[in-house]
């Protein structure tokens, strides 16, 4: 089994957003507002400003997805690239799909001169995508993550 990596398209957003629900509810137990997902979804693909999603198929059907988002580094002078909405689907993990896509996003990142790096965050307790990480040449960095979310009188569209 081949695995294909690309650059997903329109075509592409309603398995966009189901990889995105079912990401959700796996990794955190969270339910997603289906039109604010889709809508997050559909601006990426549209506003190449706002990231890219790439996705990997097995005999022609769409099996994994990786979204990349933006980061200038004003110490560095260069973007980190920040891997987020990673998913496979169950029937094809432990198939190189994950890795497919990761290294297509580590070669075009060192095509480009001012990509300096590549991020992710992941869940705690994921100890398992944790180890894949590390697998594959990833580093634990001495930063943390906080945030403030949603803002005061905002909705989270999570429940």
């Amino acid at each position: 089994m081949s695995v294909t990596v690309r650059r997903a398209t329109a075509h592409d957003e309603a398995v966009l957003v189901a990889f995105n629900t079912l990401i959700a509810w796996e990794t955190e137990h969270k339910r997603l507002d289906p039109a604010v997902l889709t809508a997050g979804v559909r601006a990426v693909l549209a506003d190449p400003a706002r990231g890219f999603y790439t996705v990997a198929e097995l005999n022609g059907e769409v099996v994994g997805q990786m979204m990349i988002t933006f980061e200038w580094s004003d110490w560095r002078n260069g973007w980190f690239w920040w891997i987020q909405s990673v998913y496979v689907s169950e029937p094809a993990r432990r198939s190189g799909v994950f890795r497919a896509l990761y290294r297509t996003i580590e070669r075009h990142a060192a095509a480009d001169p001012t990509v300096i790096g590549l991020r992710l965050y992941f869940e705690r307790d994921n100890t398992r995508a944790q180890a894949t990480y590390r697998a594959i040449g990833m580093a634990d960095t001495a930063y943390g993550l906080m945030e403030v979310y949603p803002l005061p009188g905002r909705d989270s569209h999570v429940s």
